[in-house]
This record gives structure tokens, sequence and C-alpha cells, in this order.
């Protein structure tokens, strides 16, 4: 058997890495040359030698990376990995959760005696 969606199967093969990842290779080296140790140096074009950090692309050679770097896409995806990331903070305030911590909403039982006695 095979895949049947052949879209289902371009799709994956040109998954990329995600920015919350990108960041971390960016904030940290560390992270960033584990990351290139995973790759077999063989198989990567030009051994491994052009590599874009902010896009996760590697390149044959040096002249496609500074054409690349002077290009849309790359100017894209800069501008994406400045942005700040979303918290779970944030995506539970849009939701209309919130964290109480004792401070919260105030006490609505009270305002409503207050209301029925006047």
């Amino acid at each position: 058997m095979g895949v049947k969606n052949k879209r289902t199967l371009t799709k994956t093969r040109r998954k990329l890495r995600d920015l919350d990842q990108i960041k971390a290779d960016i904030l940290s080296p560390k992270h960033l040359t584990q990351y290139k140790d995973t790759k077999a140096v063989e198989d990567l074009p030009a051994l491994g030698r052009n590599y874009c950090v902010e896009c996760a692309k590697w390149f044959e050679s040096e002249t496609n990376l500074v054409a690349h770097r002077r290009g849309k896409v790359h100017k894209r995806r800069v501008k994406q990995l400045k942005e700040e990331p979303y918290t779970q903070k944030v995506s539970d305030a849009a939701v209309g959760l919130w964290t109480d911590n004792g401070r919260g909403k105030p006490d609505t039982e009270s305002h409503a005696d207050i209301d029925m006695a006047t």
C-alpha cells in the first residue's frame, strides 16, 4: 500500500523547523550544534558549510546563500522571528480564561445584596 494522497506526502517532505526551534538555535549556539550534529555531513549540500540559521536551510554554494539572504522569503522569516511568541497565559486570556491568584473578579453576591436592600 502507499500513501493515497500525494499532496500530504509532499507537504511533509517540505517540513522545516518551527519558529520556536529556530529561535532556540539563535539564542543558544549549543542548541544549533546539536541540530547540526544530527545530520551526516556527507549528505548535506556543500558538506554543510552554507547554512541559513533563520530559515534552517542548507545551500550548495556561498553565492546561493547570499542571494537567499537578499530575498523576500528570508526577510519574511526574519520578521517572523522578531515577533514575540505566544505564551500559555496569552492564549488562555484570548479564550476567556484567567488565573485568579486571589485577586480575581469582584464578589458578585455582595453587589446583589446591596441592590436588593435599596
